[in-house]
């Protein structure tokens, strides 16, 4: 066992941190494990610690359900079926009730039937290929196969793994350990500076690849990964201003404005006859898109590359953009075939990461631009984002009601000075949205992540009342609450939000949540909404820009939901604390409200 480790060592870990509120304590829990883990199984530990089998731009599923992992379970105990489904509604955790199951006399009766009886404790290795195994069987009987190996799985685990492996096929750890959290602790361990991982991370985000790097052959190595088509990268944010004005100053008085697209952004790679495209939370969408794919085939001369752009659908009659909502109907159709002819999309790029073995991301904008436009064929399909060069607030307010006019969410303004490198990952002053809603006294509307609920009353009996929301500050990787939203959900969205939360659930509030308000459910910081309001006001219950003196953080005023659920993003790309206080700052109607400069 010295090239692995037990599996039991790692589920002592799960149990402290699923124990525990505390970021820090986390953090600490992670290194031990990191520390004790060998470099062969380094990757692994870190794969099973994030609940996944890989990053998930590779799209590993295992391709399990409850009923199926019920069957495993009641296997692998001996029990029947519906002892263990019984167990399950009880509990209302599956991994509860495995635990219990097997722990159950008699269960072990079927073990010797499997030959699962060890003198040796299950290894992360074995756990890990197993589930492998689980993934990759396909085909006839491919339900059958995973039943025997998840079966042969929970006879070789004790009951408190049974727990954890359980959680693990469902897809509800429930952990919340976050990539920034496992970089703090890589940092620890290895003594790298958390700079250095998180641009490797960036550049090649799969964090089991980069730990195992680290513990076999040291720091030096990660100076191997470098942007590669068929990789995604960590996208480059943008702040928010609702100045023109104030924007070309941030800027040096000068800008590159383009159209913001009301559609889905997506980093387009392309290596040899091979396209992928990547959402901004780097899933491979690709299979969504057949018909991008042929488009970008067509309209770029070059056969490498990486290239960024907003998907958005069109009327084919009339050419005029279509809103979000159409796109997102567009996703959830099975038939894909049917989904293209029915919701019709063109491409506009904006942004070069890679032209043919060049890494472009140290360049200036305007340099990453010419490749662009280089390697770009007339096409009906694919198209440059509209852009103009502005230096006057008046120029820079007209394109922008322009933009609107066409359809446009608002535009994107970026500096063009020598420094307007792309920034992976990084949210910055390099790009700026100019984006309001005028239909509100709030200037615009926020990307909010949901870390607890509220039982309902009276007609929302049973469902959830309201959510509490968080927004992110990316310098403490934690979340802090800023609105109680119950407005606006209609009655499908109030039914189906219990099972598109439970993946979420916990016990307690999440070590990276940060909230004085007590939910009646508790959630990782997981799903994304997006909300409007009637301004941001000082609150002494939100801790959004929390002013210690004062005792006052921030918080929306008659927060509404806008119906758009942002599956588009991650939750680290929520909108943050920062915007939240430039919005409180910018906004028409401040009167005598101050708060601290310094937070």
């Amino acid at each position: 066992m010295e090239n692995d480790l037990p599996f039991s060592e790692v589920v002592k870990v799960f149990e402290a941190i699923e124990a525990t509120t505390q970021r820090t304590v986390m953090a600490k829990l992670l290194s031990s494990i990191f520390k004790e883990a060998p470099p062969q199984a380094m990757d692994k530990v870190v794969y099973i610690l994030l609940g996944q089998l890989r990053p998930d731009w590779e799209g590993v599923e295992l391709g399990v359900g409850e009923k199926l992992a019920m069957r495993a379970i009641s296997t692998a105990s001996g029990l029947p079926f519906k002892k263990v489904e019984e167990t399950y509604k009880k509990l209302g955790d599956l991994g509860e009730a495995a635990r219990q199951v097997m722990s159950m006399k008699g269960a072990s009766t079927i073990l010797d039937y499997f030959g699962a009886k060890r003198s040796r404790a299950l290894t992360v290795g074995e756990v890990y290929e197993s589930l492998m195994n689980v993934a990759k069987a396909s085909g006839e009987g491919a339900q059958d196969a995973k039943v025997r190996l998840l079966s042969s799985l929970f006879a070789a685990a004790s009951p408190d793994e049974a727990k954890y492996i359980a959680r693990f096929i469902v897809g509800k750890l429930r952990l919340g350990v976050a990539d920034m959290t496992v970089l703090d602790s890589l940092s620890d361990v290895f003594n790298v500076p958390k700079e250095s991982l998180e641009k490797a991370y960036h550049v090649h985000p799969d964090l089991g690849h980069i730990a195992r790097l680290l513990a076999e052959r040291g720091r030096d190595a990660l100076a191997e990964l470098r942007v590669t088509p068929g990789i995604p990268i960590q996208p480059m944010l943008a702040e928010r201003l609702s100045s023109s004005k104030e924007i070309l100053g941030k800027l040096g008085g000068i800008a590159i404005c383009e159209y913001k697209y009301d559609g889905e952004r997506a980093q387009i790679h392309r290596r040899g006859d091979s396209v992928r495209i990547f959402s901004r939370r780097l899933e491979d969408i690709t299979h969504e898109y057949p018909d991008v794919v042929g488009y970008v085939m067509e309209a770029m001369e070059s056969r490498d590359f990486v290239v960024e752009g907003e998907i958005v659908t069109v009327d084919p009659d009339t050419g005029e953009i279509k809103p979000f909502q159409e796109l997102m109907h567009r996703k959830r159709k099975h038939d894909i075939k049917e989904a293209v002819e029915e919701y019709p999309v063109e491409v506009f790029l904006f942004d070069a990461i890679y032209m043919d073995g060049v890494d472009l991301t140290d360049l200036p904008l305007i340099d990453r631009k010419r490749a662009l436009w280089g390697a770009m064929k007339p096409h009906p399909k694919v198209h440059h984002a509209t852009w103009r060069l502005l230096d006057d607030p008046a120029e820079t307010d007209k394109f922008f009601l322009e933009a609107i006019s066409n359809d446009c969410e608002g535009i994107m303004c970026k500096s063009v000075k020598r420094d307007s490198i792309y920034e992976l990952g990084a949210r910055g002053w390099l790009w700026i949205k100019y984006k309001r809603d005028y239909k509100s006294e709030l200037t615009d509307t926020l990307d909010l992540a949901v870390v607890g609920a509220f039982w309902g009353r009276g007609r929302r009996a049973g469902l959830y009342g309201a959510l509490l929301l968080a927004a992110y500050d990316p310098d403490t990787d934690q979340f802090y609450t800023v609105a109680k939203v119950g407005s606006g959900f209609t009655d499908e969205d109030l039914k189906k939000l219990p099972e598109m939360l439970d993946q979420y659930k916990l016990p307690h509030k999440h070590p990276r949540v940060v909230s004085k308000m007590e939910p009646d459910v508790w959630f990782v910081p997981g799903l994304v909404i997006e909300v409007i309001g009637a301004e941001i006001t000082q609150s002494p219950i939100h801790t959004c820009c929390m002013d210690p003196k004062a005792g006052t953080g921030l918080a929306i005023r008659f927060p509404r939901f806008t119906g758009r659920y942002r599956t588009d993003k991650s939750p680290e790309q929520a909108t943050t604390v920062r915007e939240v206080m430039e919005m409180f700052r910018n906004q028409k109607k401040i009167g005598e409200q101050s708060i601290d400069e310094s937070i």
